[in-house]
């Protein structure tokens, strides 16, 4: 497993007049080995832009991202990126889909066949093996993404925000599913969204950027809390009803309504 450092990161954009865009200042972030960090803030703020310089889309114009101590330059086969559309090769099957990671990588076919079973069982997805994309369900398509970039054992997972084009109640069993998996199967985890109650609900710690330009305003931490009232055992409506998520989404709320416009 690898962690994720960020060290005095600054990225800028050209602009046509001549003047940089500068998305993101002087940001210092620290995401643990098998920690879960969601990452919330106003459009602007840089989330996807912190994202892509982790995956190696996008690079600093000032200071270093490292995984696993390494300056990450490019994308490699550690990092697996989950994206808000579901990016599936429609004309390959849930299996086909699932496998393709494990045939770039030269995995034996019978050792494929075993990764896809295990995450298709894990993904509450068996018989849908030889379906299309076309045939599955916007939840369904995301579950195959996310069992896609499972099965290359990554040690670092990318979510940029995955259930953002799910409707409401299809993202609520999205998120319980996320939790199961990744408790059971612990990744380091960057996981954008705009979403207060879903970063309160799956992370360890919430990071709050403020905006124009982008820099870090506060780091919340949730785990503790979640471990002391066994939240993973619960149902997430059980979760959001208690008490303490209440009390610690209202503080991530109060962080961002300030920053936040009307035409956000």
């Amino acid at each position: 497993m690898k962690d994720i450092r960020f060290d005095n990161v600054t990225k800028s954009f050209p602009t046509r007049s001549g003047t940089p865009f500068v998305a993101i200042r002087d940001v210092s972030l620290a995401v643990a080995e098998r920690e879960f960090v969601a990452v919330v803030g106003p459009s602007g703020s840089g989330k996807t832009t912190l994202m892509r310089m982790a995956a190696g889309l996008d690079h600093p114009s000032e200071g270093s991202v490292r995984v696993g101590g390494r300056e990450v330059t490019a994308p490699g086969p550690d990092r697996a990126v989950v994206f808000q559309q579901f990016a599936l090769f429609p004309w390959k099957t849930v299996r086909e889909n699932i496998a393709f990671g494990l045939r770039c990588k030269g995995v034996p076919r019978a050792r494929q066949d075993e990764i896809v079973a295990h995450y298709l069982k894990l993904m509450s997805m068996e018989g849908t093996e030889d379906r299309f994309p076309h045939q599955l369900s916007g939840g369904m398509q995301q579950r195959v993404a996310i069992a896609r970039s499972y099965a290359i054992e990554p040690d670092v997972l990318l979510m940029d925000e995955p259930f953002g084009a799910l409707d409401a109640q299809t993202r609520t069993v999205m998120q319980e599913e996320l939790v199961r998996l990744t408790r059971k199967e612990p990744r380091t985890v960057l996981f954008i969204t705009h979403a207060v109650d879903e970063a309160v609900y799956l992370a360890d710690r919430v990071v709050v950027l403020a905006r124009d330009p982008g820099r870090l305003r506060e780091i919340i931490d949730i785990r503790p809390t979640r471990e002391a009232e066994d939240w993973d055992s619960r149902p997430i409506d059980q979760v959001m009803d208690l008490a303490s998520f209440t009390h610690l989404r209202t503080q991530v709320w109060r962080l961002l309504r300030d920053q936040i416009r009307p035409d956000d």
